[in-house]
């Protein structure tokens, strides 16, 4: 079985710088780490992979600094990585970004199963799994909690909503999202770094790709835009109330108030 995992390196830290002009964050030189929610898709992959047998590819679309991330997944026990990278992809909202990913997928030869993990922690739409399947025209199921059962054909798969739990059987090639409680990810181990040391990470670009139109990738293959982005002003502020307990409790209420926090309190 040939098993693609999405990955993407997110910002480390939430004081990221923002281009003025095009609204995107800068990720070159920034401090960065793989999307947390990626390690369990990853995982999951691995699993799957030691029940059926097959191969586990990690395939992610970013800048060159990217390629730190896939020794990570390279040390769980990926067998391949892959980096989509070019100026062309630059500025890709969901659409680009999964479309570009579905080029790249082509280009590999394609797959028996995609995962993806339900979401990244900068751009948070939990999109971009659902649009993958959609461009390569197969099944996906989202926000998976649990692998029922899987083999040579098919997969069977739970997920929870509010009130229910759903279960469901695709037969490949599909695509799902996980939830981050579906497995723990593993760690690194001596073993699997020393097996890991000699690979390298393949590198594509638009030049590698059947559709050469860049209309269709980066900013100008975005249908939208980002109209405002900024980063949040952190700001505490502290008041020391004064008096005995009962006066404090008076001036709280009134401050609560005031800020229609509260409503119909009596001090």
């Amino acid at each position: 079985m040939k098993i693609v995992v999405c990955i993407k390196q997110v910002p480390a830290s939430n004081k990221v710088k923002v281009d003025p002009d095009t609204g995107v964050i800068i990720r070159n030189g920034a401090q960065s780490k793989t999307n947390p929610y990626d390690l369990y898709a990853v995982e999951t992959a691995l699993r799957i992979k030691e029940q059926v047998g097959g191969t586990v590819t990690a395939i992610s679309m970013g800048p060159s600094q990217a390629e730190e991330m896939m020794r990570d997944v390279f040390n769980m026990g990926v067998d391949e990585g892959i980096l989509v990278s070019d100026r062309a992809f630059a500025g890709s909202d969901v659409l680009a970004t999964s479309y570009t990913l579905s080029e790249a997928i082509k280009e590999i030869g394609g797959c028996d199963l995609i995962i993806c993990g339900k979401q990244t922690t900068d751009g948070d739409t939990a999109q971009i799994g659902p649009a993958l399947a959609e461009h390569l025209s197969i099944p996906h199921i989202s926000w998976v909690s649990g692998i029922l059962d899987v083999n040579e054909k098919s997969i069977s798969v739970s997920r929870e909503s509010e009130e229910i739990v759903q279960s469901a059987r695709m037969e490949f090639p599909c695509l799902i999202t996980v939830e981050s409680g579906i497995f723990v990810p593993r760690l690194p181990s001596y073993k699997r770094k020393k097996a890991a040391a000699h690979k390298t990470v393949k590198l594509l670009s638009l030049k590698d790709f059947a559709d050469q139109n860049k209309e269709n990738y980066g900013l100008s293959g975005s249908p939208t835009n980002v109209e405002r982005i900024f980063t949040p002003e952190a700001e505490m502020r502290q008041i020391y109330l004064e008096g005995h307990a009962v006066e404090k409790m008076k001036q709280l209420v009134e401050i609560l108030q005031k800020k229609k926090l509260v409503e119909g309190v009596r001090a």
